[in-house]
């Protein structure tokens, strides 16, 4: 077999398995939103509906979520080993903050954009936990709160806040390793899914955010 051949089947293993390496760091691609595609995402609508689509903006494309008045998310489930790749990686901004709510209360619980890691509980629904990055309008940044409609299952880290300027794009990384165990007080090895969700149902404001790819990876 040709050198030529096998360098076609390497890259063909990596496409398939999801999984890549870059400089000896460890990738796993979760939404790869610049190559123009939302396979194996699907929709969740609790109340209303955001429109997400592929958009090209300055040159690359990204994921565009537009709320008015509702709250629908996209999730992708799959397992993670969260000992070999236990950071989360993303990039995204807003076009304006959601200004004058209680993030704490179920009325004001709007997020201009947020990006969340989910333990499924199987059966006993109950056990499924989640944290939530969130882009706060109101919260400072850093704060930590229970959500307030599922409690401490759902736990809310203020990644970005109104002092944060819109139309800017900032990257994240999150050791999920490690905020499972502060937050939850265990140690959790996976997670089942990730999601993002742009949303204003209880409010019903307005809200434009964008994602870049997401992927987690060993360090």
């Amino acid at each position: 077999m040709s050198h030529l051949n096998l360098s076609i089947l390497s890259i063909i293993f990596i496409l398939l398995t999801g999984i890549a390496s870059a400089e000896n760091n460890v990738l796993i691609p979760i939404g790869t939103f610049s190559s123009g595609t939302l396979t194996n995402w699907s929709n969740k609508t609790f109340s209303g509906k955001t429109h997400y689509q592929i958009v090209q903006l300055e040159k690359s494309y990204i994921l565009k979520a537009e709320s008015h008045a509702g709250a629908s998310g996209l999730f992708k489930e799959l397992r993670v080993d969260l000992k070999k790749t236990p950071f989360l990686n993303w990039r995204w901004r807003i076009d304006q903050r959601l200004e004058g709510l209680n993030e704490q209360s179920k009325s004001g619980d709007d997020y201009s954009a947020r990006v969340y890691v989910v333990i499924s509980g199987g059966w006993a629904f109950w056990k499924t936990k989640a944290i939530n990055y969130v882009w706060a309008g109101n919260s400072p940044k850093g704060s930590v709160w229970p959500n307030a409609f599922a409690g401490k299952n759902a736990m809310m880290i203020a990644l970005r806040s109104g002092n944060d300027k819109a139309h800017t794009w900032y990257q994240e990384k999150r050791n999920i390793l490690q905020d499972l165990k502060d937050q939850f007080g265990a140690d959790i090895l996976y997670i089942d899914a990730v999601a993002l969700m742009t949303d204003t149902d209880n409010a019903k404001g307005d809200a434009i955010a964008y994602y870049g790819d997401i992927y987690f990876s060993e360090k």
